[in-house]
């Protein structure tokens, strides 16, 4: 199966991975964002939707802030052909584990904040909080596949772009920024979420894609897979700064502040 497909790109990658972990991982992130989710449903209790939230953003934040803090300065000790001996192991676990954890940990914060109470006239913000996150992630996604020109990319682009911002013209009219609901500090953090979403899923994982097909190739480029993963371990650092932050606006928002 070609590595240039989607189909084969993810195959090959959960192939490196292992796929036990890489089926794991996304299996059991899947079914647990379900479980609280549906709470209605399945009658999974604050504290669980809690625990799930907090433990996915745990493991978010800590894998980013190690990318960054200390997985990138050994690396840049390290020669190009060992660099990238290191992200061809690393790249095909992390393009699993890391956008599962995000997912959960977006996901699951804001149907919590709905939940409790957090996030009232929820609507039209998640509207527009989607349109500014689906539509320059695949631009991005477009631009560092270099996939401007492929019928799939440009339907995607266009049901996400079509869909999105319908979404955001059925809801606006009960969109009121005066309001003090949903709250500053919700608002800021759907703001640093929607960088680190962009972030990750429009530039680290087009990353991850082309140091895999770099890596599959007739003649794989060490130079390339050690400048890209180098540059995706320091933004990661970068994310988990900001994750930080996020974390520092939740605990306000439960507790009042520091």
């Amino acid at each position: 199966m070609s590595a240039s497909t989607i189909r084969g790109t993810i195959a090959g990658l959960g192939s490196r991975a292992n796929p036990a972990f890489a089926g794991g991982v996304v299996g059991v992130s899947v079914l647990a964002l379900a479980y609280v989710s549906a709470y209605e449903v399945t009658g999974a209790s604050v504290q669980a939707h809690t625990y799930i939230h907090v433990m996915a953003g745990l493991l978010w934040t800590g894998t980013d802030l190690f990318m960054g803090a200390v997985l990138g300065p050994v690396i840049g000790g390290l020669d190009e052909e060992e660099s990238a001996a290191v992200f061809s192991r690393l790249t095909p676990k992390t393009a699993f584990f890391l956008p599962a954890m995000a997912l959960v940990t977006i996901a699951g914060g804001i149907t919590l904040a709905q939940r409790v109470g957090l996030f009232p006239n929820a609507g039209p913000w998640l509207a527009l909080f989607t349109a500014v996150n689906v539509i320059p992630v695949l631009l991005l996604v477009g631009r560092r596949l270099n996939a401007f020109g492929d019928r799939r990319w440009q339907a995607a682009f266009a049901v996400g772009t079509v869909g999105s911002l319908a979404w955001v013209a059925t809801t606006v009219g009960r969109l009121n920024p005066a309001s003090p609901e949903p709250g500053l500090v919700i608002l800021l953090a759907l703001g640093i979420v929607t960088l680190l979403s962009v972030q990750g899923f429009g530039y680290l994982m087009p990353g991850e894609i082309r140091m895999y097909r770099e890596m599959t190739s007739a003649n794989p480029d060490s130079g390339v897979i050690a400048r890209i993963g180098t540059q995706n371990a320091k933004l990661g650092g970068i994310q988990g700064l900001f994750q930080l932050v996020v974390i520092a606006l939740m605990v306000s928002l439960r507790y009042g502040g520091f």
